[in-house]
């Protein structure tokens, strides 16, 4: 008995690590694009892997997978590097959530795509008011040096239509990984590395 909840845990902790490291590869698969007020935007797929951490891990290991590979990525570039420590908490709040939506609220049909959607739906945009906010305040605020509250509502708006992609694409691509890979691990009688 003892074994098997240790071989369990063991099979969680190594899908989280692999989630981590797919995470952490897919902040490459990005297009950034300079704005007019200071800094960058970008056009990237990483959130779909967000949510799928979620998705597949459940919301603490989807935490730790998304939250972790998310700023492993930002410590390895110069311009994301300083906001490793929010993106941790930001990112890791996507898989948690949807984790979380679909876990708890959706408890008997996690393999359905409408239930998975709804959780990426939660997840993204739990994920654009909490970037929105970091944006206004620490970009903003703090990097910028903006003292006026509209010129931080302006750069929060200049980054709004690379937010709505990147939610937009997650919640519809997310369920679509979700339940294949689901179904794959089933089949490979595997479903133990789920949450």
């Amino acid at each position: 008995m003892e074994q098997s909840k240790n071989h369990q845990a063991l099979l969680k902790l190594c899908a989280a690590s692999v989630m981590t490291a797919i995470v952490f590869v897919g902040n490459y698969l990005r297009v950034t694009i300079p704005i007019s007020l200071g800094g960058v935007t970008s056009f990237t797929l990483a959130n779909i892997l967000c949510a799928l951490s979620g998705i597949l891990l459940g919301p603490y290991w989807g935490f730790v997978a998304a939250g972790c590979g998310s700023a492993f990525y930002d410590t390895t570039n110069p311009a994301f590097a300083s906001e490793a420590p929010i993106t941790l908490c930001t990112k890791g709040m996507y898989g948690l959530v949807a984790g979380l939506v679909l876990y708890y609220v959706f408890r008997n049909a996690k393999e359905r795509y409408g239930s998975q959607v709804v959780a990426a739906a939660c997840a993204a945009v739990g994920y654009m008011l909490v970037y929105s906010a970091k944006v206004f305040f620490y970009n903003g605020m703090v990097i910028q040096g903006f003292t006026e509250p509209v010129q931080c509502w302006a750069l929060v708006v200049s980054k709004l239509p690379a937010t709505l992609f990147n939610g937009v694409v997650a919640i519809i691509g997310a369920p679509i990984l979700g339940i294949a890979i689901m179904k794959a691990l089933r089949a490979a009688h595997l479903e133990k590395m789920l949450a």
